[in-house]
């Protein structure tokens, strides 16, 4: 590497957020970046290692270790040392067709895995990341790259999240034309209408959607294949087909609990994708999302998703706000069954818990085991409380003890004595997802596994339909942006092959 000894000498350094106070005020993205000389300091922390794990992606413990789309992340760090930033946004295109998003939302495996985080502070990977793109676009770097000849073929992509969005992107500039047929008003999938904007500003993926329309990918928004057309048409129009439609049936623990019928409890989809539409649209003039204003919440699950309803029901002027998550809290240093190179398994503090503290005090709650967070752990909801008019007014729950198993086969047992009531009048589920829905697999007749993805071997993609391939979430289970990607760049590849009887795609 360009400085052999930078990771003794520099420490780690990320860019420092705006005060939640000041950015609850916005729907802006809250991180600026680094100055550059600072980056290139960052750069030259990147360490000389023999074997480089960070950009080798794999599963270790059902985990993400390494970058799933194996980009050549000490080859761009050593060339952003150097001041060399073009060079770096190349190699990162190499293997990324969309780092601007992950740069932004993925939580980062590589530096999970990164070498120097065995006893040091991780290189900040994501944060160069971004900052190559983002100076690639700035710059004027970036640029429609048409192919130079069509093979004559067409391919249908349902779906425009990004694993659609990648295999679009490759097999376009195999020289197919590639059709994206997309059921929202808006291209994007979980990019546009699943992230908030404060961690994803929209004009930042509208303007790879842009890009990708230059260079020939033809989109068609609000057809929702299987129901505005038949798959069986798009089979008979198109040379092969890629699904690509994302895990979106939400799982629902609560089926059974008491007043889960009650209204005003919600799936943490209809919230954010209703209030992103809403934004977009009229910048919520238009009313035409579900507002937190002036309501006591409760988000049920956590993770991104339940993180981003914390961040937007405050944004919205909430009233109070409490998470739960049914684990313990996760220790704050790698526990001895959670070693190097896997994803640390730690307490992380995002931007909605700091949002959430910045406006609410939690040391006078009872039961709360932390005071400056809005988690409340090894807790469960046991029932839902409606008032006269069938709206809900609180959630009941009641204390875990992880270390006793119950007599039903649980992991946990309830703590006798700990049950509470909590005032809501809305509650958000951020439980994730069960697969796909099935109504394209049915009018295909393409098999399903036992959790219901479609039935395609990784590395392979095929389905048992003969040029129906399927790629992402719909395939894998509910999964990251970057596993995303990685499975519709390789997908296209074989999708290509399927078409040409060889392959130059990566």
């Amino acid at each position: 590497m360009g400085k052999p000894t930078g990771f003794k000498e520099i420490a780690r350094q990320t860019p420092a957020e705006r005060s939640p106070r000041e950015r609850l005020n916005d729907w802006n993205e809250f991180a600026p970046q680094l100055p550059i000389v600072d980056l290139q300091k960052q750069g030259a922390r990147c360490m000389d290692c023999g074997v480089p794990f960070c950009h080798t992606g794999g599963m270790i413990a059902n985990m993400a270790a390494g970058c799933p789309v194996n980009n050549l992340i000490p080859e761009w760090n050593d060339l952003v040392y150097h001041d060399q930033w073009q060079e770096a946004l190349d190699r990162l295109h190499k293997t990324n067709n969309f780092p601007e998003f992950t740069g932004r939302v993925c939580p980062a495996p590589c530096e999970g895995s990164c070498v120097l985080g065995i006893n040091e502070p991780p290189v900040t990977i994501k944060n160069i990341e971004r900052s190559i793109i983002d100076r690639g676009f700035e710059e004027g770097w970036v640029t429609a790259n048409p192919p130079k000849q069509r093979t004559g073929k067409k391919v249908a992509v349902i779906g425009s999240g990004p694993a659609g969005l990648a295999a679009a992107a490759q097999l376009n500039q195999a020289g197919h034309t590639c059709t994206v047929y997309e059921r929202s008003d808006r291209i994007g999938g979980l990019l546009m209408y699943g992230i908030p904007n404060m961690k994803l500003e929209k004009q930042i993926v509208q303007r790879r959607v842009d890009l990708l329309a230059a260079e020939g990918v033809e989109f068609v928004t609000g057809t929702e294949v299987g129901k505005d057309i038949s798959a069986k048409e798009l089979k008979e129009k198109f040379d092969a087909i890629i699904v690509a439609t994302g895990a979106t049936v939400p799982n629902d623990f609560f089926a059974k609990t008491p007043g889960r019928e009650l209204k005003g409890i919600h799936h943490a989809m209809e919230f954010l994708h209703a209030n992103t539409k809403s934004l977009l649209d009229s910048d919520l003039a238009d009313g035409n999302y579900i507002s937190a204003k002036d309501k006591h919440v409760i988000v049920i699950g956590g993770g991104d998703t339940g993180n981003d309803c914390l961040g937007t029901s405050l944004r919205h002027g909430c009233k109070s706000l409490i998470n739960f998550e049914i684990v313990p809290q996760s220790p704050n240093e790698r526990a001895a069954n959670n070693p190097w190179p896997q994803w640390p398994k730690i307490h992380r503090v995002d931007y909605g818990h700091k949002e959430a503290a910045s406006q609410f005090d939690y040391s006078s709650m009872p039961n709360k085991t932390l005071k400056d967070d809005p988690r409340e752990y090894a807790i469960q909801t046991v029932e839902f409380l409606g008032d006269e008019n069938g709206n809900v007014r609180a959630v009941k729950t009641v204390q875990l003890d992880w270390s006793k198993p119950s007599e039903t086969g649980a992991p946990f047992s309830p703590i006798e004595g700990t049950e509470k009531e909590w005032p809501a009048d809305l509650v958000f589920f951020a439980l994730g997802f069960r697969g796909p829905e099935q109504k394209i697999a049915e009018q295909l007749a393409v098999e399903t596994d036992p959790r219901s993805n479609y039935e395609a071997e990784y590395g392979k993609y095929a389905t048992n339909v003969e040029g129906v391939f399927a790629a992402g979430d719909c395939r894998r289970g509910q999964s990251l942006i970057v596993w995303a990607i990685n499975e519709g760049r390789e997908c296209a590849r074989e999708c290509d092959r399927y078409l040409m009887g060889s392959t130059q795609l990566p």
